[in-house]
Formats: structure tokens, sequence, C-alpha cells
């Protein structure tokens, strides 16, 4: 497996997307994507990350910065997350866990005494030539949405 590394082009993939659409990383030349991978759907910290991003959606529009939330839940689950929360963005589903593997998001981590495999919260931002140009892996929540801003806002 090839790791992704800052500075590289990243290579395009195709995903099945909230909407009944097909996604390509293609789709977004010409704007900056912020993919943010999360463990589930509808659990506490999914959510809050995810309402961070719609409640701050304007301002990565202003900057020319679309968003894709990432996991791997089914279509069926990410609609009703989508609806619920009311995210303006859409939400990908890698239930076959290839964008998963791309970015390198798939780890051991314990839960509840256990060893499982499951996504480490992380978040990606490509630029607008498709160049991976940065990343926050192990993310927090509770201070991430000022970070991906601040960095936004800075370049």
């Amino acid at each position: 497996m090839n790791i992704l590394l800052i500075d590289q082009v990243v290579a395009d993939f195709q995903v099945l997307a909230t909407g009944n659409k097909s996604v390509q990383l293609s789709d977004f030349r010409g704007k900056k994507l912020i993919l943010y991978f999360y463990p589930k759907d509808n659990t506490p910290g999914c959510t809050l990350e995810g309402i961070g991003f719609r409640d701050n959606y304007a301002q990565f529009k202003e900057l020319n910065t679309e968003i894709l939330g990432v996991s791997r839940d089914t279509l069926k689950s990410h609609e009703v997350f989508k609806a619920k929360q009311a995210f303006p963005f859409d939400l990908l589903s890698d239930t076959e866990e290839k964008l998963c593997e791309l970015f390198a998001v798939i780890k051991m981590k314990n839960m509840y005494g256990k060893q499982v495999r499951g996504i480490e919260r992380s978040t990606f931002l490509i630029n607008e030539s498709g160049v991976l140009i940065k990343e926050w892996r192990k993310v927090q929540v509770k201070n991430h949405m000022s970070e991906v801003l601040g960095f936004l806002q800075a370049i």
C-alpha cells in the first residue's frame, strides 16, 4: 500500500454519496476539498464534528472549499444522518474501505477493552489541483473546526 504524503497528488477516486450520486475527486478541481473521516453515523463525537462543519459551512464556501464526510456506514445510514443533522454537504459511503485505505485511516482501536478495527478520526485538505496539502490525524473534535478554518484562512 502506498502512503499518501503531503504535497502529493491524490489519485482520482469514485465513491457513492448521499443524494444518490457518485462523487469523484476530479469533480472538485478548481476548489479546495476537505475530506473528513469519522467512525460512525449518529454517535456523539461524529455528530458534533459534522455539526461543526455544518455550522461553519458558509465560511468554508467563502474560502472556495467544499466538504465531504466519509465513513464506512451505508448510504441509507448516511441519508438519515445527513437529514437529521441538516448537513449541507454530502457524506461518502466507503463500505469497501477504498478511501480509508488510500488515506490510511483504518487503525486498531480499544473499545471497551477489546481491540477493534476502526476509522481514526482524520481530516485531509486537498488543494484546487488535487494535491494533499494538510492532514489532521487523531482529531479531537473540540478545537478541530477552529484549527481547520485557521489553516485555510492563513493560506
